[in-house]
């Protein structure tokens, strides 16, 4: 129980508290360890690497890392590559943030190709089409606060020329 004198319009007022509180002010927020940033395939988490040993060294629970992760990425396509950014706490309890698909990965699913080229601006390996560019874009606008969907597609459109990609239309 605790117990306060306040001093309330020039008048000494006791003010007593029924409960206790459960954490003291510098015990609520949490210490972070750590910042870990992997890409891992959608659906498709599990202990190997690069999860395991980027986990392990902070101490966290991969299966129960690999279970949200796969929980979250079910709606996604399986197997494309998501970035996520894992927040490991000193109680070694983590917090993570999905992000999407890289833009050259899409660009290469879009042209249906496996590689970009070996030789950007002097060999093409494929074309995209302006309505698939805007497509991406959109996509990627939701990670990417404050750019308007025009700059995007702009980044992804060099982004297409340095794989090699034509961009029709």
């Amino acid at each position: 129980m605790q117990s306060h004198t306040l001093l309330l319009n020039g008048e000494s007022v006791f003010v007593k508290w029924m409960f206790e509180p459960k954490l003291r002010y510098s015990e609520m927020a949490k210490k972070v360890e750590a910042y870990i940033k992997i890409q891992v395939a959608a659906g498709m988490a599990n202990p190997s690497p690069p999860v395991g040993p980027a986990l392990g060294q902070h101490g966290v629970n991969i299966m129960e890392f690999c279970k949200a992760f796969n929980a979250r990425t079910e709606t996604m396509e399986k197997g494309l590559p998501t970035p996520v950014i894992i927040t490991v706490y000193s109680d070694r309890s983590f917090t993570f943030e999905t992000k999407t698909t890289p833009a050259a990965v899409l660009l290469k699913k879009a042209a249906g190709i496996t590689s970009g080229s070996s030789r950007p601006n002097t060999d093409t390996v494929g074309a995209v089409t302006d309505a698939q560019i805007q497509e991406i874009a959109e996509t990627k606008a939701k990670d990417m606060t404050g750019a308007d969907v025009k700059a995007i597609k702009r980044s992804i459109v060099g982004t297409a020329r340095s794989m090699g990609l034509t961009v029709e239309g």
